[in-house]
């Protein structure tokens, strides 16, 4: 029931998504809206359903008082689904906040992990990155972002299939003299840890542009810095596909090569279009949670749900779980000591 674009947006995507999938699809909302774009269709998917729900979370609502307030709320009625084992995902591209405090309360934190990260896919020169956080925990210490570098190596390990992520932490330089004092402390911290154990290899600080240069596979951050990275990467993106166009329309003697230069064009637009990742997963919840743009089109709906059956099939909850489990060192004692460290010195 949520995202800018309004319900029958959503519910289209859906459409599209049960039509390209073996997976049952339930749409949770208000009938009255859902089921008129179900009987536009000549025949109805065998597997999709209109599961009712009688409140809505709005964008604006400050999500854990809507939360108590809406017990019959469209992303609790869906979040309780996933509990009760009605259902293996939730995919939302409403209240972010909301979708956040229905996970943590209802489906409870994986056991080792203090806060959820919301890992977002950006393009790369070599594929993809998975950058996290970008929303979810806004204020960080060292041990949130070890987190982050387990949670997130689980998620390219074991849906992008990199058999050892690279990750790298955000900082406004390379050198690890360089950052504020949580990337001081989490850089001492990430040194000391075992190469041979780890599940990461840790490469250093890396800057905002070494995101997008393939070098790396998972860039850490706390969730304000992350939510500027991405929400500027979208917009560098727009402006640039925006750019490209006005100057081929612009320019008569380029018309000849506008046919020929189309296909290339698409690729280059899905490659850095935010719809075709379709949405980003919230990690270190017991559930899969895949949170979508609140401008999200039915195209992008269909890419999100997408993601949730690749991370249903990775069994994604049980990964990260079991790596929390294996990893060497106990992160409190690492940053306490980091921490230290890092006092003397300074």
């Amino acid at each position: 029931m949520g995202g800018d674009k309004g319900p029958p947006e959503v519910a289209r995507g859906v459409i599209e998504a049960a039509r390209r999938s073996q997976a049952f699809f339930s749409l949770v909302g208000d009938p009255g809206v859902l089921q008129p774009e179900l009987e536009r269709l000549p025949a109805k998917p065998a597997n999709i359903e209109i599961v009712p729900a009688a409140e809505v979370i709005a964008m604006c609502e400050p999500p854990a008082a809507a939360v108590r307030r809406k017990p019959d709320a469209s992303i609790v009625v869906a979040a309780r689904m996933v509990k009760d084992g009605k259902a293996d995902a939730l995919v939302t591209i409403g209240n972010t906040g909301a979708a956040m405090v229905v996970a943590h309360r209802i489906w409870g934190p994986i056991q080792g992990v203090d806060r959820p990260a919301i890992a977002a896919p950006l393009p790369s020169l070599t594929g993809t990155v998975i950058l996290l956080d970008v929303g979810a925990t806004v204020d960080c210490d060292p041990n949130n972002l070890y987190e982050f570098a387990i949670m997130g190596g689980a998620y390219a390990q074991a849906v992008l299939g990199v058999a050892r992520p690279r990750v790298g932490l955000l900082s406004n330089g390379e050198e690890a003299s360089k950052g504020n004092l949580l990337v001081k402390r989490t850089h001492a911290l990430f040194r000391r840890l075992p190469e041979n154990l780890s599940s990461f290899e840790f490469i250093g600080n890396v800057e905002g542009r070494d995101i997008f240069r393939g070098g790396v596979d998972v860039v850490v951050c706390d969730g304000f810095d992350g939510n500027v990275v991405l929400k500027t990467g979208e917009g560098v993106a727009e402006m640039v596909l925006r750019l490209i166009k006005a100057e081929l329309g612009r320019h008569v003697w380029l018309k000849p090569f506008v046919v020929p230069l189309m296909p290339a064009l698409r690729r280059l637009h899905r490659r850095i279009d935010y719809a075709e990742r379709g949405g980003a997963p919230l990690l270190g919840v017991n559930g899969v949670c895949i949170i979508g743009h609140g401008r999200s089109d039915a195209y992008a709906v269909t890419n999100a749900c997408r993601v949730a059956e690749l991370a249903i099939q990775h069994d994604l909850v049980q990964t990260i779980r079991q790596r929390i489990c294996d990893q060497p060192l106990v992160p409190s004692k690492l940053s306490d000591d980091s921490s230290s460290e890092q006092k003397g010195r300074e």
